[in-house]
């Protein structure tokens, strides 16, 4: 029976033969494809794995190491799930706790007046950027507030691997997208997150 280029390249991309032969995350409802092995471009250290974490605080709490770049999801019982993090220039002057004030699925990106001075390119987004592979928020983003002011940080995805573990230019603290969305499906708004200022 003779396939048409279409649903072969269709069936393709679910398989993860294109794209590079990288292996696509099989998540249902994802309109973008998420690719497992993204984890496999960022140095072993910065690889999500379970770690013994002593800490005060709570289950559940979000704490950012920004100088090592670590992000930690306490589990409780001296157990927590570690990410490798990009820290941008937000992330690394913004230092105190904040809650989750709200979750979005491939959020919709708005450049800031210091992203625009950088890269003035970026003017035709100032209504905003729709979610996309594109997109500089990746897959997931959560939003920190103080109360009920947004702080404008936000934990979210990167678009490259790469920049997992650096200093970005731009932006606050991100995860490859496979790790933005598995600290997403755990995480409730509301949770307390607190970002250390570097030692």
């Amino acid at each position: 029976m003779a396939i048409s280029r279409r649903a072969f390249v269709t069936s393709a991309l679910a398989s993860g033969l294109l794209a590079g032969g990288r292996e696509a995350l099989a998540l249902a409802g994802e309109p973008f494809p998420v690719f497992e092995s993204d984890a496999k471009e960022i140095p072993y250290k910065f690889r999500r794995r379970s770690v013994d974490y002593a800490t005060n605080e709570a289950p559940g709490t979000i704490i950012v190491e920004t100088g090592p770049k670590f992000l930690y999801h306490v589990e409780g019982n001296g157990q927590a799930t570690r990410y490798g993090v990009g820290v941008g220039k937000a992330g690394r002057t913004w230092h105190g706790e904040a809650t989750i004030g709200r979750k979005e699925k491939w959020p919709v990106w708005v450049p800031t007046p210091e992203h625009l001075a950088e890269f003035p390119d970026m003017a035709k987004y100032i209504h905003g950027m729709p979610g996309g592979r594109d997109n500089p928020m990746g897959a997931r983003a959560l939003y920190l507030y103080q109360g009920d002011v947004d702080t404008v940080i936000r934990i979210h995805g990167a678009v490259k691997p790469t920049l997992i573990g650096k200093k970005t230019t731009a932006g606050c603290i991100s995860l490859i997208n496979i790790d933005i969305i598995h600290l997403y499906e755990r995480v409730e708004l509301g949770a307390k997150v607190v970002i250390l200022a570097p030692a």
